[in-house]
């Protein structure tokens, strides 16, 4: 039953994400005092400029990454520039959905656990089940079609659209709200994962030990 839920939030999402947005034009009369518009003309733009300076991202704090603070045993490696890269796609789909920076800790830590943060395609004899992508998640129990589900906005939107139908995801430890939505059968080892996440996402920003790595990225 939970997987019916989840399926149809999954293509309800799917949905959402490939809509961009709408841009809205006003048309502007023009007169006979043509030279006086030309004149306002420069004003308007360094007024539409400003704002971007002003709402320039912030890099997330500690507490808005880690709100419960991490107290397992932690696991950190330096990652590579496809590992950020992926880390990127799932933070970017996170934002999309307007959803705060923990959402994005736990789904990268998710990643890490799953797939180390690798966009894993069917690896033949080897592989478990038919999961597939950075969650490991299966066709079979209506993640999506293997097309999509290795596709990381959508597997992204797909996990957090799990996420967010657990009750109280944002003040459940980490582990706990992962493992709602992955049913694995390890279920503590999401944990080990979350100061590797929220250093991975600092890097984004520019912060944190990774930061340096993270410049490459487009």
């Amino acid at each position: 039953m939970r997987n019916a839920r989840i399926r149809k939030s999954i293509w309800t999402a799917a949905a959402g994400v490939a809509t961009a947005g709408v841009l809205a034009v006003s048309a502007i009369g023009l007169t006979d005092q043509g030279s006086d518009a030309a004149q306002a003309q420069p004003a308007v733009v360094a007024e539409a400029a400003a704002p971007d300076a002003a709402t320039a991202p912030q890099t997330p704090t500690g507490e808005q990454l880690h709100p419960m603070g991490v107290t397992a045993q932690q696991q950190t490696f330096t990652p590579s520039a496809e590992q950020l890269g992926n880390a990127k796609a799932i933070v970017e789909a996170g934002k999309a959905m307007g959803l705060p920076p923990r959402a994005w800790v736990i789904a990268v830590a998710t990643s890490l656990q799953e797939s180390n943060l690798k966009n894993v395609g069917h690896l033949g004899a080897s592989n478990d089940h038919d999961s597939l992508g950075l969650f490991q998640q299966r066709p079979s129990s209506g993640w999506g079609t293997p097309e999509q589900i290795t596709d990381p906005a959508y597997s992204a939107t797909a996990f957090y659209q799990g996420l967010v139908e657990v009750s109280g995801w944002d003040s459940l430890p980490l582990t706990q709200a992962a493992q709602t939505v992955q049913v694995s059968a390890y279920p503590d080892h999401y944990a080990k994962h979350e100061t590797q996440a929220g250093d991975m996402i600092a890097a984004l920003y520019g912060a944190g030990p990774y930061a340096q790595l993270a410049t490459s990225l487009s």
